[in-house]
């Protein structure tokens, strides 16, 4: 019997490949060349799968074995593309609303190999010690390799309480070793901030959620009424994993009065959107140090290069992940959904951000002014690194501010300083830096105005 199911699935696919190919009308030579092609592709993969169903060792479920050859076949495009099953799909819902159960740790697929965007503060994994760079090489004793991304963050969330080890390999360790961890309830705290000095600001968004323009306007009016009016302010985006594209735009047209702030360019009509500034509501009477590193993705990126295009603010730190591509979600007919990439984003002046990233201004990581406690010189885990990553177009401007590329030194994987707290006066180059900055602009801005009295 279970030799009789491909054809009737060859049918039903065919059946709903042609009138998704014919629903459109136009270019009729096209569609019909790419209807044959696709017909010869269904009809190889229905006789594998009934040379499967006839002569594996084991029973298998057509289901199982069609669900494995929808996640081949998204894994092929990019590493950004990805089947959600039910469970999956509403944990993703549940994540943008900034609160699930897990380890709190941001996950890519480098050649085969699990490893670390970055961890997200104050999780369990952030607590742990678990650094951006780090390869997952076990979970729970289980071998990762070629495991997808799907399944991992399947295998590490669960109930709250219950323990998880994994086994790591870092860049700066002779020997793999194991960490277990506590699962929670991960409830981010998308922005956090505090007063520096009187008259400066420090916000720090360690992701894009459905709140986080709420969050980040509450914050600046707190800090406006704490340090008596702002008159500096420092935007820390370093390891933030991204988010919300709407989100991102929303936080930047908080600095940004008018003009652009990113537009994406997909095949599709719907997928070629602008993106603009409105007055009302912004934050423009003071200026502004943006930190980013090999953390900032996505989102953040979004926000960085807006800021800088349009020369509100300076960007300190080191050359970014690069992450320029924008996934849609379609949810599918029995709850599950697609993850599929659709469109590239670009920044106000045309840049693209795919493999490339955001170079600062000012680049400058952690071990400037300490000394390293990690081996230096490790492959930095950025988008470029990524195996089948998508490529950014050859039309698209490459042009930006000069500074170190991939063999600089970054501000992500396997890279460390002694005493380096993040977000900490004295013990944070970077925001010691920043914060001299701000105050060296109020000096010259000073001495400007008493010059042309």
């Amino acid at each position: 019997m279970k030799s009789k199911r491909a054809p009737w699935i060859a049918s039903v696919v065919l059946a709903i490949l042609v009138a998704v190919l014919f629903s459109g009308g136009g270019q009729p030579a096209r569609v019909g060349a790419a209807a044959k092609e696709s017909y010869e592709g269904l009809e190889t993969f229905t006789n594998i799968l009934s040379i499967i169903q006839k002569n594996y060792v084991d029973d298998v479920q057509t289901k199982a074995l069609i669900e494995g050859a929808i996640n081949g076949m998204l894994a092929s495009l990019d590493p950004h593309s990805a089947y959600l099953t039910p469970d999956l799909y509403k944990e993703l819902q549940v994540d943008t609303k900034g609160s699930f159960g897990g380890l709190g740790i941001e996950i890519t697929n480098r050649n085969g190999v699990l490893t670390v965007v970055s961890p997200i503060e104050d999780t369990p994994a952030y607590r742990a010690g678990v650094k951006s760079g780090d390869q997952i090489m076990k979970i729970n004793g289980e071998f990762s390799k070629d495991m997808t991304l799907v399944d991992a963050v399947k295998k590490m969330r669960g109930p709250k309480d219950t323990k998880v080890t994994l086994t790591l390999k870092r860049e700066s360790a002779p020997d793999i070793f194991d960490v277990t961890m506590t699962r929670e309830i991960i409830k981010i705290q998308s922005v956090k901030w505090k007063k520096l000095e009187p008259g400066y600001g420090y916000v720090r968004v360690t992701q894009f959620q459905e709140r986080t323009d709420d969050d980040l306007e509450r914050a600046l009016k707190s800090l406006d009424k704490e340090t008596g009016g702002l008159q500096g302010l420092v935007l820390d985006l370093r390891n933030d994993p991204g988010g919300l594209l709407t989100q991102a735009v929303r936080v930047a047209d908080l600095f940004l009065e008018s003009g652009l702030i990113v537009y994406t360019d997909g095949r599709l009509e719907n997928q070629k959107q602008k993106y603009f500034a409105h007055k009302p509501g912004t934050w423009s009477d003071f200026p502004m140090v943006v930190l980013v590193n090999g953390g900032t993705a996505s989102a953040s990126e979004i926000v960085a290069g807006a800021l800088q295009d349009h020369k509100r603010s300076l960007i300190l730190g080191t050359q970014t992940f690069g992450k320029g591509s924008v996934q849609t979600i379609l949810p599918l007919d029995d709850n599950s959904a697609l993850r599929l990439t659709t469109a590239r984003y670009y920044t106000p002046s045309g840049r693209s951000i795919q493999a490339l990233g955001i170079v600062p201004d000012i680049v400058m990581d952690q071990t400037t002014l300490l000394a390293k406690t990690e081996k230096p010189g490790g492959a930095l885990l950025r988008e470029a690194n990524l195996p089948r990553h998508l490529q950014h177009s050859k039309s698209d401007r490459e042009t930006g501010p000069a500074g170190k590329g991939d063999d600089g030194p970054g501000g992500g994987p396997g890279e460390s300083a002694i005493n380096v707290k993040e977000g900490e006066l004295g013990s944070d180059p970077q925001l010691d830096h920043s914060l001299e900055l701000l105050k060296s602009w109020q000096v010259f801005k000073t001495f400007v105005a008493r010059r042309d009295s």
